[in-house]
């Protein structure tokens, strides 16, 4: 059997630890945590009451933070507005600084993702939900990516975005009720256990954002899921992974947006490999 260094057989051993408490670990030679970089994570549901409003609202997403190239998951893009301009918008406010994903997928254009650029999309995919019914909800999907640091592809999360069926938990009963309570926990499902699960027994830590239709919205995995919102339809969560990369939220904000009764929420986040 090959002789191992003293350090090699503790890094080993505290690799071991670190997996069975829960937090992440890579088994090898012991090596410092990268400090924390800021990353920042924004929700937009761009909405259709007030058209005119949308090009406003995209320009106000990109800058929700000074000197920062936000993460966002949109929604509604093109949903009962579908001039083909809101994709032209993000793709002129999100461009050479930004790789945009989804934004012209036939099944997922509704929610696509805008990822800047220190990060590289490793992978990328659409699991479906349900087909949607004509003049109550169209089709829902998640968008998933996989991100890695463009100067550090160890350090790498998921990425996911998602838009709940519509009208579920309005408070308000009409005959689809059954149908929209059926599609909403249907969701719910595939979402906790077709794509959280899934990345994590990869190791990938999951950032995931969405207008959920639900206040309070039930968590996904209570006893590992945190939430950047107490409250409110339009949610950013996270659930931590064991492959070494990190994530703690340091503020939260919202972007007035005027197109309807969404605003942009904003987690301000830190992240980094331990």
């Amino acid at each position: 059997m090959e002789s191992i260094s003293r350090r090699r057989a503790l890094a080993i051993a505290g690799g071991a630890l670190l997996g069975a408490t829960g937090v992440a670990a890579t088994v090898g030679e012991a090596t410092a945590a990268t400090a924390w970089r800021r990353l920042v994570v924004v929700t937009a549901n761009i909405g259709r009451d007030d058209l005119s409003q949308r090009e406003t609202a995209i320009r106000d997403v990109r800058h929700a933070v000074d000197g920062a190239d936000p993460l966002v998951g949109w929604q509604e893009i093109g949903e009962g507005d579908d001039d083909g301009r809101e994709p032209a918008w993000i793709n002129q406010y999100f461009g050479e600084r930004y790789r945009n994903a989804f934004e012209y997928d036939p099944a997922a254009h509704r929610v696509p993702i805008s990822v800047p650029r220190e990060f590289n999309i490793a992978d990328r995919r659409v699991t479906p939900v349900h087909g949607g019914k004509e003049g109550v909800s169209p089709n829902r999907v998640i968008t998933e990516v996989v991100l890695t640091a463009a100067d550090d592809p160890a350090l790498s999360f998921v990425f996911a975005n998602t838009h709940y069926v519509a009208g579920a938990w309005n408070g308000q009963e009409d005959p689809y009720e059954d149908w929209r309570d059926s599609m909403w926990a249907e969701h719910f499902r595939k979402h906790r256990d077709l794509v959280i699960a899934h990345w994590r027994a990869k190791g990938y830590p999951v950032i995931w954002t969405g207008d959920c239709n639900r206040d309070p919205m039930p968590l996904l995995l209570p006893n590992h899921e945190q939430r950047a919102f107490g409250a409110g339809i339009d949610q950013i969560a996270w659930i931590p992974g064991t492959n070494g990369t990190e994530l703690r939220l340091n503020s939260t904000k919202v972007v007035p947006m005027h197109v309807d009764g969404h605003n942009a929420r904003v987690a301000v986040m830190s992240v980094r490999r331990a």
